[in-house]
């Protein structure tokens, strides 16, 4: 333990400006998201884009893929989540998926997963290709189904985070490991905010109809 407590101080220690930047930027993104604040997105894309950086350099190519795909659903959620239909511009409420939604989002992390292991395996020199693979097809599916302010969203994240906490810690990541720690304890505090949220609604609604 002694040796994992020094490794931790050691790597903070030596962690460079842009991981700061990136770290920092990434959890003003996760907390915005738990107060379904829309500047999730601003700060999101910031840390994105300092990520497939760092895919690349570190070797985590599914990791860089992913966070370019971030960028085009942080775009995209950043539009959707202001389109309620009509000139008003609020945001969308929080939802669940429909059986249609679940399908979609199982063949989504399935289809995902498989490619990634196929494309890693076969066209790169990554040493991690199953670990790589299994923490991308998770941010994948959380990515969308957060554009979409489904309350899903918060699973896929929880499982992300856990997975990815040694990943980058074994990759030499390690204030980054740590941020993933911190991830997953405001994932579980980010779905328990929406899912409160989601019962608000449901309130506000047997009102309205009274």
């Amino acid at each position: 333990m002694q040796a994992i407590i020094e490794s931790i101080i050691t790597g903070v220690a030596q962690t460079s400006t842009l991981e700061w930047v990136a770290v920092i930027t990434g959890l003003m993104s996760v907390w915005f998201s738990m107060k379904e604040n829309i500047l999730v997105y601003p700060t999101g894309i910031i840390s994105v884009l300092i990520y497939v950086y760092f895919g690349f350099n570190y070797q985590l190519y599914a990791d860089m893929g992913v966070n370019s795909y971030y960028f085009v659903m942080s775009v995209y959620g950043w539009y959707h989540w202001k389109d309620t239909g009509d000139d008003s511009r609020e945001q969308i409420p929080v939802t669940t998926n429909s059986n249609k939604e679940w399908l979609v989002s199982i063949v989504l992390l399935v289809g995902s997963f498989l490619i990634l292991v196929f494309v890693l395996i076969n066209f790169t020199d990554s040493d991690v290709p199953i670990w790589d693979a299994t923490t991308t097809c998770f941010a994948i599916l959380g990515m969308w189904l957060m554009a979409r302010k489904k309350l899903e969203s918060w699973i896929a994240w929880i499982i992300t985070d856990l997975i990815s906490v040694p990943l980058y810690f074994y990759k030499g990541l390690v204030l980054t490991s740590v941020q993933f720690l911190i991830f997953t304890g405001l994932a579980f505090a980010g779905y328990i905010a929406w899912k409160k949220s989601l019962e608000n609604q449901s309130i506000k609604s047997e009102i309205a109809r009274i």
